[in-house]
């Protein structure tokens, strides 16, 4: 949700932050000689144990994914955190021992016998994968993108998309606002910072600082904020041709991209009256 420099009084979310929708995970090809890290199962003589399904959806965040995998392994909370920063995972050396963002969202088999150490490196392998693919390494390196980087703007793609359709265009809004060295001023990214999700940022938490903060800070910021899926990765390299720099939500199924500042300000008063009609009070848009 990118804004104009002029820090406002109060700021609205301007765009819906990035749905966990199950029926976008996408499911893993995995084959048998993946399945064997993963189901090691029981032995002497007894029928192996049925697999179950341990679902993570595009954009979750990685504690997340760290509680989804204590509950579906009936560990202890704090289990499968303690084991990424314990186990070496291939992280690439940018992540620092950070997997945010390299936690691939899919559908994994699990059994008792699966430890959070193997499912965390899988994850990571495949979402490594992902990003060195054609598809997605060549074109990132046409925008002088590391593979990194690519997670990086992808979780962001994943968190201001309304849907699929659009993440092209977020991509090339962010792309956009990165080659005029303009702040991104993407909700996702605070609402990172600030451990939370919401539709509404006040003026003082605009301020606050952290490098996930990207009303004061130029550039992407640190880490990648979620764990993107492959469509997020793909228009992260691949944004859809045009010249927008905003864009706003206006209603479910209704993102505008915008050019100008000024065509910006006619969207976010339709948003502003949409969410009025829709709440019985009136909401405060941005004031530049």
């Amino acid at each position: 949700m990118p804004h104009e420099h002029r820090p406002p009084r109060r700021r609205i979310r301007l765009t819906r932050r990035g749905r966990l929708a199950l029926f976008l995970c996408l499911l893993l090809p995995i084959g048998a000689a993946v399945l064997v890290p993963l189901l090691r199962g029981g032995g002497g003589g007894r029928a192996p144990e049925k697999p179950r399904q341990l679902l993570i959806p595009e954009g979750w965040r990685a504690p997340q994914v760290y509680a989804a995998i204590d509950r579906a392994l009936q560990l202890p909370a704090g289990s499968a955190q303690a084991a990424a920063a314990a186990a070496p995972l291939p992280l690439p050396a940018e992540a620092g021992g950070n997997p945010e963002g390299f936690l691939f969202p899919a559908t994994y088999p699990v059994t008792s016998k699966t430890t959070p150490a193997t499912l965390l490196a899988y994850m990571v392998e495949t979402a490594n994968r992902k990003l060195a693919g054609p598809a997605v390494a060549e074109a990132g390196k046409q925008h002088g993108m590391t593979p990194y980087q690519t997670a990086v703007v992808a979780s962001i793609v994943q968190a201001e998309a309304e849907s699929r359709a659009d993440m092209g265009k977020v991509a090339r809004v962010v792309h956009n606002r990165l080659a005029r060295s303009m702040p991104l001023q993407m909700d996702s990214t605070l609402n990172y910072a600030l451990n939370r999700n919401t539709v509404d940022t006040t003026l003082s938490e605009t301020r606050i600082d952290s490098p996930f903060n990207t009303y004061r800070r130029r550039g992407l910021p640190p880490t990648p904020i979620g764990n993107p899926g492959l469509d997020a990765m793909a228009a992260a390299v691949t944004p859809t041709p045009g010249d927008w720099l905003y864009f706003v939500t206006v209603k479910p199924g209704d993102t505008r991209f915008s050019e100008t500042y000024e065509e910006h300000q006619e969207h976010v008063a339709d948003f502003n009256r949409v969410r009025a009609a829709a709440t019985g009070r009136a909401h405060a848009g941005p004031a530049n």
